[in-house]
């Protein structure tokens, strides 16, 4: 799960996650989130965080206020794994639920 992804594959997961986007080195995903208030931000965050945690692959992420900017990449990888798109995919789910 930890080999470097070829440029087809990583374009046809991108159909997937919807929101996130290929950065323009293609070595990395981001998505921006918008919640209603700091604590849906930052609940969305601690959940996120539960399950990056076990699956060993860790997001970076900024959070102002209500507003959330993710990037996924893996770093010994040296770009997009299948953890990214798994872990992009569990954001979206958390989101949705945190969302409405």
């Amino acid at each position: 799960m930890r080999d470097k992804l070829a440029k087809a594959e990583i374009q046809a997961k991108l159909g997937d996650i919807p929101g996130w986007a290929l950065s323009q080195d293609g070595l990395s995903i981001t998505r921006n989130f918008v919640f209603a208030g700091f604590a849906e931000a930052f609940g969305f965050m601690a959940e996120a965080a539960l399950h990056a945690e076990k699956m060993d692959h860790h997001p970076e992420w900024t959070n102002v206020w209500r507003k959330l900017s993710v990037t996924l990449t893996t770093h010994s990888a040296k770009g997009l794994t299948e953890l990214d798109f798994i872990l992009a995919k569990t954001m979206n789910e958390i989101a949705k639920k945190r969302q409405g």
